[in-house]
């Protein structure tokens, strides 16, 4: 399987309010190389969790990256801006590779050779600090360019991004990504829901009919943490889920993240044409129109003060 074909956008659950007075609650599960996940997290209207460094064993990343390694499928020729208008492939000459690997001979290879020895002496070196004692959110920092990524996200708001990544100014990885988003959006099947009817991603119908929405809720909290060390797959044990849900929120300080993918539709009434929405401070990044499990909790907000010191 080439890269591109690994890469994948997944609606994990669609949600519209029944009188459609919010826009859609989407949440995606995708999958794309880590190289662009800083640019993922820059739309600040996404509520997201994802594979994290510090989570995974670094045995794991190490056997990943050796296998099967993000390698690119755009191979830009250098030039002036921050888009590159033409392909390279051109060898690679790995002279200095070859100090670093105290070895001696002729190391001109194809960008494909060449990337993939850059990883397995990465992985390599990851293992050796591994090995030595170091924590895997050390040792795995040194094989992120070669690794890919989970990453679970809840919006309303899609538009933006739509705007600047399907565009062929974008960074052309990010570019394929936006277009599975898109077309993944389009071919997604939605539930309607009333206030109090909740946007539970990972919470099938059998366990929404057999357990009450508390339940419900710390099961969709769980599994969507899971995605920081391995996406959910339908295994589960419902008191290891709330095991791990208490985990997050049950204690200080408050793991929030994984709260911001549950949502209800918020109450309204009509004022002069308008709408007003009962609890508009509820909504978070999710803004008027749904309020959001994480601003139903204590203690989920810290409030700035004055003494930065204390």
């Amino acid at each position: 399987m080439s890269g591109k074909e690994r890469m994948f956008a997944k609606v994990i659950l669609a949600s519209k309010t029944w009188d459609s007075t919010a826009l859609p609650l989407i949440t995606m599960h995708l999958h794309y190389p880590d190289i662009i996940h800083g640019e993922v997290m820059t739309h600040r209207v996404f509520s997201r969790n994802a594979r994290s460094m510090r989570a995974v064993p670094v045995a794991t990343m190490v056997k990943e990256v050796r296998e099967d390694p993000f390698m690119p499928w755009h191979w830009g020729k250098n030039q002036k801006g921050m888009q590159a208008s033409e392909e390279c492939n051109e060898p690679v000459d790995l002279e200095k590779f070859d100090r670093l690997a105290n070895t001696t001979g002729s190391w001109s290879l194809s960008r494909e050779e060449a990337w993939r020895a850059a990883a397995v002496y990465a992985a390599d070196t990851a293992e050796a600090f591994a090995e030595s004692g170091y924590h895997k959110q050390v040792a795995n920092r040194i094989i992120a360019p070669f690794t890919w990524k989970h990453t679970l996200i809840t919006s309303k708001s899609w538009a933006n991004f739509f705007h600047l990544r399907d565009h062929e100014d974008a960074e052309p990885h990010f570019h394929d990504l936006a277009a599975l988003v898109r077309g993944a959006i389009r071919n997604a099947s939605y539930q309607w829901l009333k206030p109090g009817e909740w946007h539970l991603p990972y919470v099938t119908k059998s366990e929404m009919a057999n357990n009450p929405l508390e339940v419900q809720r710390q099961l969709s909290v769980a599994r969507s943490a899971r995605i920081s060390y391995a996406p959910f797959d339908g295994d589960f044990s419902i008191a290891r889920e709330i095991e791990r849900y208490n985990l997050l929120v049950g204690s200080q300080p408050l793991h929030a993240s994984p709260t911001e993918h549950q949502a209800t539709p918020d109450l309204f009434k009509r004022v002069n044409g308008k709408l007003i929405f009962d609890n508009p401070e509820l909504g978070g990044n999710f803004g008027p129109g749904w309020i959001q499990f994480r601003k139903t909790l204590p203690f989920e907000y810290i409030e700035d003060t004055m003494d930065l010191a204390a």
